[in-house]
């Protein structure tokens, strides 16, 4: 998993479509989502932690952006 897109597949297999309107927003439901999955022990802990990791690199860049 290495783009946003990747994330975004991950959670359509589970029928879950994010679009908040912000990119950034998006990316934050984003992770909260994942967290459900992952305490729902629906999602593996690498696919968690791989997922997250994208999460977190796309989040600083959109920060970025907006400074």
């Amino acid at each position: 998993m290495k783009t946003l897109y990747d994330v975004q597949q991950l959670l359509k297999k589970f029928d879950i479509y994010v679009y908040v309107g912000k990119r950034i927003w998006d990316i934050e439901v984003m992770a909260l989502e994942l967290d459900h999955l992952h305490e729902a022990k629906l999602i593996s802990q690498d696919e968690f932690l791989h997922a997250k990791m994208v999460l977190n690199r796309e989040h600083r860049v959109e920060e970025k952006k907006q400074k």
